[in-house]
């Protein structure tokens, strides 16, 4: 079995934080860990995560953050740490487990069994036979969003902003969460925008090739979330910031480089 460790970005979770959920989860999947960022919480959130490391420090550990720097950069450090740990894949997922702990496995199997895919996106679409929970308001929003995105990026996903998401280890995923993100409410959408960036300045596989969405058979809104309805008009003014940061056209210059060990044919490129 592929071993993984799955990000989590804690901000004043006390309340919500099922630490009995990550332990039994850990019991029956010991090829899997969690690294826990505690995102400069003001609540008991620091206490609750120490406890949990100390109580098994083999498939637990918490990143601190000396102050709020925003879901975003919490992911973004959690990840690069967890890239570099020596797994086979990396993830991140929602503290409120709005995705149960229990599909992590069903994302593993499908970058173990199609050794072309690179990330496995969660979906979140509600299908005959399937729990998928969600305001009606935050649907359609979210609907129009994803079309938005849709366009932008070039590539037909359905759900951008789901918060569960499993990636290779590989260099071209260690390159996306090199650098801070532009954005914090749709910094997924900026990771795949970067790795358009990637397939363009240096042949990177397509996105269309790499990426597959998996419909989740069980998803509910928590209480508690910290999105709200005019967040998402504040995300199409940084969709347009993605635009023009990463996609348009007259775009001579990649955000950044592949690491050092790329190829002559790749550096040249890039040049």
């Amino acid at each position: 079995m592929s071993s993984a460790i799955i990000v989590i970005p804690c901000y004043n979770e006390e309340k919500r934080l099922e630490v009995l959920q990550f332990r039994k989860y850990v019991l029956q999947n010991p090829q899997h860990s969690f690294l826990f960022v505690n995102d400069g919480s003001s609540d008991r959130t620091a206490l609750i995560l120490d406890d949990l490391k100390d109580s098994n420090p083999d498939r637990f550990d918490v990143l601190h953050l000396t102050h709020n720097q925003g879901k975003a950069e919490a992911v973004r450090q959690g990840m690069q740490q967890a890239l570099h740990a020596g797994v086979d894949f990396a993830g991140f997922w929602d503290a409120d487990l709005a995705t149960p702990l229990e599909m992590i496995p069903q994302f593993a199997a499908q970058l173990e069994q199609m050794p072309e895919r690179s990330m496995v996106l969660g979906a979140r679409v509600k299908l005959l036979g399937r729990q998928i929970e969600r305001q009606q308001l935050r649907h359609y929003l979210g609907r129009i969003f994803a079309t938005a995105a849709s366009i932008v990026l070039q590539l037909p996903i359905y759900d951008t902003q789901c918060g569960a998401k499993l990636f290779r280890v590989n260099r071209e995923n260690q390159c996306l969460f090199s650098t801070r993100f532009l954005t914090n409410w749709i910094f997924d959408v900026e990771l795949l925008a970067r790795a358009r960036q990637l397939e363009r300045f240096f042949d990177c596989p397509r996105l269309e090739d790499t990426v597959y969405e998996l419909p989740l058979t069980c998803w509910k809104d928590v209480a508690g979330s910290k999105v709200k309805p005019h967040d998402f008009v504040k995300a199409f003014f940084e969709l347009c910031s993605i635009y023009w940061r990463y996609l348009r056209p007259s775009l001579k210059l990649p955000y950044t480089q592949l690491p050092a060990h790329a190829s002559a044919e790749e550096t040249r490129k890039a040049a």
